[in-house]
């Protein structure tokens, strides 16, 4: 049970798989397949899609996940992000955080507010417990670059991944639920991959190392690979888990 419940902790790992282009969005769906891995087996064990619409002046996103019929049976899982973008600078306006999982019902709400350099965010933490609703509300502040965890792989797009800043670190802020985190990116520069179906491509290496309170680390670092092309587009990713690691790909 903990195994299936920690592919989708947090949505973090599949956060990852948010489409890059060079500039502006369209409309478009995208599906992921998300599998663990321990020793000889090597499992699917859920789902996701990745929904982007333009709204006006906004994109909307929504990733939902979920796991497959047979891990159902261990621990059912029926997640959900949301974010709202401005087109026009890509900052976050509004992030939701929807989870599901056997008998849990949460919902976070993250509303932000710019001042300058600075990023307030108003988090609204919903529990459910037998009928009953509790809320607690934080405020949330940084400095610099600040996203959730939909909303900072719109960042990672305008990052350069140009030979010259291989190893270069890239730091941004995560507000998460009522804490916040420090994300530090790395390209560790071109490799190439071998698909879930077998075909062999060059990409980009990135790794991911989340912190909070001063450097402790919040959770275990997470690598993906991205195509070299104009689009970024990620295609594998992994990330340890207490026994065994989840393994994600993108699907044709």
């Amino acid at each position: 049970m903990k195994i299936i419940k920690a592919l989708f902790l947090s949505g973090i790992f599949l956060s990852f798989f948010l489409p890059a282009h060079a500039s502006g969005f369209k409309n478009e769906t995208l599906k992921y397949v998300i599998s663990y891995k321990w020793g000889l087996i090597h499992k699917d064990a859920g789902e996701a899609t990745l929904r982007l619409v333009r709204n006006g002046g906004n994109y909307d996103i929504v990733l939902a996940a979920h796991t497959k019929p047979w891990a159902d049976k261990f621990y059912k899982v029926r997640d959900t992000l949301k974010t709202s973008l401005r087109v026009a600078d890509l900052k976050p306006l509004l992030y939701e955080k929807i989870t599901h999982e056997k008998n849990e019902y949460k919902r976070d709400v993250i509303s932000y507010s710019y001042n300058g350099s600075a990023t307030v965010g108003h988090a609204k933490r919903f529990r459910y417990d037998k009928g009953k609703q509790s809320v607690a509300e934080v405020n949330l502040s940084a400095e610099g670059p600040v996203y959730d965890m939909l909303s900072i792989f719109y960042y990672l797009r305008n990052l350069d991944y140009s030979p010259k800043n291989f190893n270069k670190i890239y730091t941004a802020t995560v507000f998460s639920g009522r804490r916040k985190e420090t994300v530090k990116i790395r390209c560790l520069g071109v490799e190439k991959i071998k698909l879930k179906d077998n075909t062999v491509r060059e990409a980009l290496h990135l790794r991911f190392n989340f912190t909070r309170d001063g450097g402790k680390k919040s959770s275990e670092d997470i690598d993906t690979w991205i195509s070299t092309d104009g689009e970024k587009i990620p295609l594998y990713l992994t990330a340890k888990l207490p026994i065994g690691e989840i393994r994600a790909y993108l699907q044709k």
